[in-house]
């Protein structure tokens, strides 16, 4: 079954001391934490085929943070991704799984908490969730190829 690894980026500078949102690069701390993201899922035997990750630099600088642990998967970074809406991302993942069995993505709250709330809603997890998916947060689900039936198999949260 195909699985999908949902990842917000990681601690990012103030949007003060940054010249645009788009801009904003990871702090010191959020590298650390990026990198005990990666080192868990590889740890957890977690493994992809493909990532998508937004191209803003708070979220690309997470994934080149995550990338060799990960086993440098292959990546892609559409502008759709940036911001996208939970609904955006579903629908990402469900085409990202046509090239991929294992699909990562990297992105932004509130879509990518919302999504990731909604799948573990559908599994009958959602009490696990972290409230509002923090910076560097992880959820790995199994499911089909049309995230109807799903599980939640690992959540990681490296502020607990």
């Amino acid at each position: 079954m195909p699985r999908l690894i949902l990842v917000r980026h990681a601690k990012a500078v103030d949007r003060m001391d940054a010249d645009d949102d788009f801009d904003r690069g990871l702090t010191p701390g959020g590298r650390e934490d990026a990198a005990r993201t990666a080192s868990a899922l590889k740890a957890a035997g977690v493994e992809t085929g493909l990532a998508l990750v937004s191209p803003a630099q708070r979220a690309m600088q997470t994934f080149v943070t995550m990338r060799e642990t990960l086993g440098n998967p292959k990546f892609d970074d559409p502008m759709t991704l940036y911001h996208a809406s939970p609904e955006m991302l579903f629908r990402a993942a469900i085409e990202a799984f046509e090239r991929a069995g294992s699909v990562m993505i990297v992105g932004h709250n509130p879509g990518i908490g919302a999504l990731a709330l909604s799948l573990a809603e559908r599994a009958g997890q959602d009490g696990e969730m972290p409230d509002g998916f923090p910076t560097s947060a992880a959820a790995v689900f199994t499911t089909d190829d049309i995230l109807n039936d799903v599980s939640l198999d690992l959540l990681i949260n490296p502020k607990a």
